[in-house]
């Protein structure tokens, strides 16, 4: 008997710890409402196989028109500069010039040549000789991208944190700060949130977050992915919204923060009418492309 009750004990004190690990932020939220009733454009109102590719300014342009929010992704050149631009690496989006590329180029699954190396490795003025897909936009700076969205519609800025080095955090935000419109910003990386959490506290921050694991067993298998996937560290970076991948919406740790602690529910990315439909009720924003979303 005394055995079982230490049992009880010891699950009860788990549970506790579990429910506090997880917990968003409780006091001191931000206005959540002018974030809420919008549909976000994923990358802009993009089509890669157009003139308007992913994160081009093309793409933001026809959001902004189209009346709808944008998610967009922020990260450093090699000179500092905060550019708009998804993946670490350049191969799959980033083209050379016709008759430029180099004999060492990335031969894509696709058969396109990409350029090679990550974002980081390159200033940018060196990142404007490189063109998006098969358009002739080129990757834009955060700075350009602000001036002409200027204060239309809200946006999600994501930001592209590969480890440690969150100097995008404070290069970015000393631009946004003086950006006059609706903004708040997200990452996969909880350093992200925990430098605006002791930065820019006042502003609105997402937990982006996936079911890693069932995503890529074989990339996703160290301990620390489970940790992001069921979101330990919400303890340490308070987070005003949870942004997770709406196929895992299962997830109990993403449920807990939106039903037993009203935290705001993002869904990324819904990519059909379908979709959207079936997890109108699990979320309260939800981030689109490959649809134009029925109004």
């Amino acid at each position: 008997m005394k055995l079982v009750l230490i049992l009880f004990i010891v699950l009860i004190v788990l549970l506790v710890l579990y429910l506090i690990m997880i917990m968003p932020r409780m006091i001191g939220k931000p206005d959540r409402k002018p974030f809420l009733k919008v549909m976000y454009a994923h990358r802009g109102l993009h089509d890669n196989e157009t003139e308007a590719p992913e994160n081009s300014m093309a793409a933001f342009r026809k959001a902004v028109e189209a009346g709808y929010g944008i998610e967009l992704d922020v990260q450093l050149s090699k000179d500092g500069v905060p550019v708009i631009f998804h993946d670490f690496t350049l191969a799959r989006v980033a083209r050379y010039e016709k008759g430029k590329e180099p004999s060492d180029a990335v031969r894509n699954e696709d058969g396109t040549v990409g350029v090679k190396g990550k974002v980081i490795d390159y200033t940018y003025e060196e990142l404007q000789e490189f063109h998006l897909m098969n358009s002739e936009e080129k990757i834009p700076t955060l700075h350009e991208f602000l001036d002409m969205v200027d204060g239309r519609v809200p946006l999600i800025v994501e930001y592209k944190i590969e480890w440690k080095d969150v100097s995008v955090c404070r290069v970015a935000d000393k631009m946004l700060r003086e950006y006059n419109g609706r903004y708040c910003i997200e990452s996969f990386n909880p350093l992200g949130l925990l430098w605006y959490r002791k930065n820019h506290d006042s502003i609105m921050r997402g937990q982006l977050s996936d079911d890693f694991y069932r995503e890529d067993p074989k990339q996703y298998k160290r301990p620390l992915y489970f940790l992001l996937s069921h979101l330990m560290f919400n303890f340490l970076t308070k987070p005003d919204f949870i942004a997770y991948n709406h196929k895992f919406e299962y997830i109990l740790a993403r449920r807990l923060c939106r039903y037993l602690y009203r935290n705001v529910a993002a869904a990324w990315t819904i990519k059909s009418q379908d979709e959207l439909n079936r997890n109108k009720e699990k979320f309260d924003i939800f981030i689109f492309d490959s649809f134009i979303p029925e109004k």
